[in-house]
């Protein structure tokens, strides 16, 4: 059973950074898309950056290209978003979330950011994030 639980949230100034994590327990095949969601109050669930952990192929929503980074490390089976430049918009609850096969044609018309969360058959709870300007 995988279980998905992120750690890192918190409070920061606009323009600061903060690195978020997602350890799996349990096991993520090397051919899993593994990715980040976030939802601010009252606004749909978006797809913020992907990674296909076979190749290592990342996707990021324009909103965060040139300012998040998704990484992950095999070693210590921990995928992270690496969030710099923080801007107040970016305040949400950041959910990570993992399933198996590649990335690339399961994007959605429909799902803000091209990714629908419900997509993907292990999901975290989230963990919040607060910019202040």
């Amino acid at each position: 059973q995988v279980q998905l639980v992120e750690s890192g949230g918190g409070t920061v100034q606009a323009g600061g950074s903060l690195r978020l994590s997602c350890p799996t327990s349990g096991y993520i095949y090397s051919t899993f898309c593994m990715g980040w969601f976030r939802q601010a109050p009252g606004k749909e669930r978006e797809g913020v950056a992907f990674i296909y952990t076979n190749y290592g192929s990342t996707v990021y929503a324009d909103s965060v290209r040139g300012r998040f980074t998704i990484s992950q490390d095999n070693a210590k089976d921990t995928l992270y978003l690496q969030m710099n430049t923080l801007k107040p918009e970016d305040t949400a609850v950041y959910s990570c979330a993992a399933d198996p096969g590649p990335c690339w044609g399961r994007r959605s018309q429909t799902c803000s950011g091209g990714y629908c969360f419900t997509d993907f058959r292990y999901r975290g709870r989230g963990t919040q994030v607060t910019v202040s300007s």
